[in-house]
């Protein structure tokens, strides 16, 4: 289960603090890779690919040498128009790490290579993670039962051993962890890193409304509605959100309201409709990202002592 050396050699902790739309900004990402993990952000929480390209310079500018990585999502779908416009600045600035969703391209993997860049892509199921290899990618996310967000149905054991056979490449484990503990976890379960977003919804430098951290942190794992209705792709998100918009949460789950969106209507949806995973229930407060990921390498350490005891 071999992790990127260059990867290994920055991380203070095993941990990719996932893309959020909407909600992953600057400073998040900035925080993140000082305190020891990788920072990302979707290209298109930026409205055009000029600020996109600012915000690349921003957080070059602001990252010294010994941080870790720093990545950025793209959408590889017909839905996305910038999807060459941004991969020309993410070659531009040769951006460490490259996540791509809703689509394993070829092309787009051999741009990231180009100047020596990483890409792991997003799976729900055993076929994704095939077509994903074949294009060419360096390591597997898996997205499970329980993660914010798009996310699969799998459970987290059960998706992880099958790409495991697969590959003898990076794999990333997503869906409801929120602590050291749950770090550690993913380890022992045959995953090289944790990608955590929810947790990371919930601290003082997201870009999420204070009504929306507020939310994540009152909310349990029961409230959270698995259901396609919001941009046509199955994707979780809090009952109390959806209450606030007028939405039965029952009578939503196997609904679709007209299928695929274009980005831009998915984007009005998702900015007043809030998704989180599962991992809502260890969520209690919005501390800062430095905070969090101390508070993360020493509950990694407490459970590895634990474990080790038996």
């Amino acid at each position: 289960m071999p992790l990127p050396e260059a990867l290994k050699s920055k991380l203070k902790l095993p941990v990719i603090a996932a893309p959020m739309f909407l909600v992953s900004g600057p400073k998040l990402v900035i925080e993140s890779c000082k305190a020891g993990i990788v920072g990302t952000f979707p290209a298109l929480n930026e409205r055009t690919t000029e600020g996109f390209e600012k915000w690349l310079v921003e957080i070059k500018s602001a990252l010294g040498d010994d941080a870790a990585p720093y990545g950025v999502n793209l959408i590889v779908h017909k839905t996305n128009p910038r999807l060459k416009a941004d991969l020309e600045m993410v070659v531009k600035h040769k951006v460490p790490v490259v996540i791509t969703s809703l689509g394993a391209v070829k092309d787009v993997v051999d741009a990231v290579h180009s100047y020596g860049g990483l890409v792991f892509h997003d799976v729900t199921n055993v076929r994704h993670g095939q077509k994903a290899l074949e294009a060419g990618v360096d390591g597997l996310i898996a997205v499970c039962g329980g993660a914010g967000g798009h996310a699969g149905t799998f459970n987290p054991f059960a998706l992880v051993s099958e790409l495991r056979q697969l590959t003898d490449k990076c794999i990333i484990l997503a869906g409801s962890l929120s602590t050291g503990g749950d770090v550690l976890a993913a380890r022992a379960c045959g995953a090289d890193l944790a990608y955590m977003g929810t947790r990371f919804i919930a601290t003082e430098e997201s870009m999420a409304a204070p009504e929306y951290k507020q939310m994540v942190v009152q909310a349990k794992a029961a409230d959270i509605t698995y259901t396609p209705a919001v941009s046509g792709i199955p994707a979780n998100f809090m009952r109390q959100s959806l209450e606030k918009n007028g939405i039965d949460p029952k009578a939503v789950k196997d609904m679709n309201f007209g299928g695929e969106m274009a980005a831009n209507e998915e984007a009005k949806a998702w900015k007043t409709i809030w998704s989180a995973g599962h991992g809502v229930s260890a969520i209690n407060d919005i501390p800062k990202v430095a905070d969090l990921v101390g508070r993360m390498k020493s509950e990694f350490q407490t459970a590895l002592e634990r474990s080790s005891q038996f």
